[in-house]
């Protein structure tokens, strides 16, 4: 629908609110409820929103480390912009309309905290080039009996998973709860998030899903809203679903991996198809996996933002741990598939599901156009078999620290993204580290509390 097309909607409609949003550093969705003439108000306008949303972390606790805001700053509004294109209608609540919003056009918080303008500011770049950049992301999740309240009530310990045992692309799983996956696939497409296709992966009730390819900003923002929309369809099933990287050592870690391509913004042709004839990749494609291969160690946290996130990477949970690539190897860190022209594409597979889709789309398209721009070679050889066991390949930074520690210091970092995002999102991440130090496990407790 166009912008007049969608304001005429909400004056003929009965609803009398909107429902709008806008993700933070983590990828979470902070949003509310505004009534309809106060959100045609404010179409062509900006809407205030507290900066906090951009200075406290996951658990609302408010950052010491930070420029951009903090109790220094009084915690003033940041000016978001409605984007109008986002319109879908949430299916679960009776078709609430639903906007997202970003801050684009407040230079302060576009230029160092809103994951969404960099991910416009990224794709805008690109298009400069005369690329068009396509882009999709495939989720593991695990899913469990009862509320939110019942998992917290127990501290989060042994909760049940809807399903038993180990049982990938099992028929029985999905069909042992038929009408949660119904409403995962018909209600996503009804908010506007296609799936291509859906099944169970191995572990007790882990799904997994994938996205039907877009251009990267809708991508990015069904990626976005993926989580949250599947998190709230499991409540109606008295279900809870976590995107966390890895829940428990001794299974499998729930991926991410985000699959693109770059296009000619003019022709409409799949710049990554191979030479015509033969099995020789195009130049494009070999200067955008080098860029990505070359900038990855410096920008790891884009990809495993979290203290969890490393638990799942080079455990043999499908993550490699060091910088390689590979013909459909699922090993390597950058699987290259090769179908058709249409559909040839790379797919990064270092990500988790508990990615900020902006920020992992943003560094995975950035990092590429470093190598297209400097037309770095692929001097790196593919990996055959085995990628885990390749010990001569460059290691990946294996915890959050030395990861944020390196991208602070990398001028290619920089470079991508612009010291004032890299200087709020490391603090942010070293701020989560922090956090992490602060505490005392259930493994120290029993590690140390009588025996030392």
């Amino acid at each position: 629908m166009h912008k007049e097309e969608i304001i005429q909607f909400l004056k003929d409609s009965n609803e009398s609110k909107v429902k709008i949003a806008v993700a933070d550093i983590d990828g979470i969705l902070r949003g509310k409820y505004i009534h309809k003439h106060k959100f045609l108000d404010t179409l062509d306008k900006t809407l205030g929103l507290c900066d906090v949303i951009f200075g406290w972390d996951s658990g609302d606790v408010c950052y010491d480390n930070t420029e951009v805001t903090g109790w220094h700053s009084g915690y003033p509004d940041a000016k978001a912009v409605l984007d109008v294109s986002t319109f879908r209608r949430i299916p679960w609540e009776n078709g609430t309309p639903f906007f997202l919003a970003d801050f684009s056009e407040d230079k302060k918080y576009a230029e160092s905290t809103c994951p969404r303008s960099l991910l416009k500011k990224i794709n805008a770049d690109c298009e400069s080039m005369g690329f068009k950049a396509r882009f999709s992301q495939e989720f593991e999740w695990f899913n469990f009996k009862g509320k939110p309240g019942d998992m917290s009530s127990n501290e989060f310990h042994v909760p049940e998973p809807v399903t038993p045992g180990m049982f990938g692309y099992s028929l029985l799983r999905t069909s042992l709860n038929q009408s949660y996956c119904n409403d995962l696939f018909e209600m996503l497409e009804a908010f506007n998030i296609p799936l291509e296709g859906i099944h169970t992966e191995t572990g007790p009730g882990v799904y997994e899903a994938a996205i039907i390819y877009d251009d990267i900003l809708p991508a990015a923002d069904k990626a976005i809203l993926f989580k949250t929309a599947v998190k709230e369809i499991a409540y109606r099933h008295n279900m809870t679903a976590t995107f966390m990287a890895k829940w428990n050592i001794k299974l499998p870690g729930s991926g991410g991996h985000i699959h693109q391509s770059l296009w000619d913004n003019y022709g409409g042709k799949n710049l990554f198809a191979f030479d015509k004839g033969s099995d020789k990749m195009s130049e494009i494609l070999e200067y955008y996996i080098a860029g990505q291969l070359t900038c990855l160690p410096d920008i790891l946290p884009m990809f495993a933002p979290t203290i969890n996130s490393y638990k799942r990477i080079g455990h043999g949970d499908w993550a490699p741990s060091t910088v390689t690539w590979g013909m459909d190897n699922r090993t390597a860190a950058i699987r290259v598939i090769r179908v058709n022209d249409k559909n040839t594409r790379i797919e990064s597979r270092v990500p988790g599901a508990d990615t900020n889709a902006y920020l992992a789309f943003a560094a995975a398209l950035a990092s590429g156009l470093y190598g297209i721009k400097h037309k770095l070679k692929l001097d790196i050889p593919p990996s055959d078999g085995n990628a885990y066991q390749d010990k001569k390949r460059v290691k990946l930074p294996d915890n959050l620290l030395d990861a944020t520690v390196q991208m602070a210091a990398s001028p290619i970092a920089k470079e991508l993204f612009g010291e004032a995002f890299v200087n709020h999102f490391t603090k942010t991440r070293i701020w989560e580290w922090r956090q992490f130090m602060n505490q005392v496990t259930d493994w120290e407790l029993k590690r140390y509390f009588e025996i030392i």
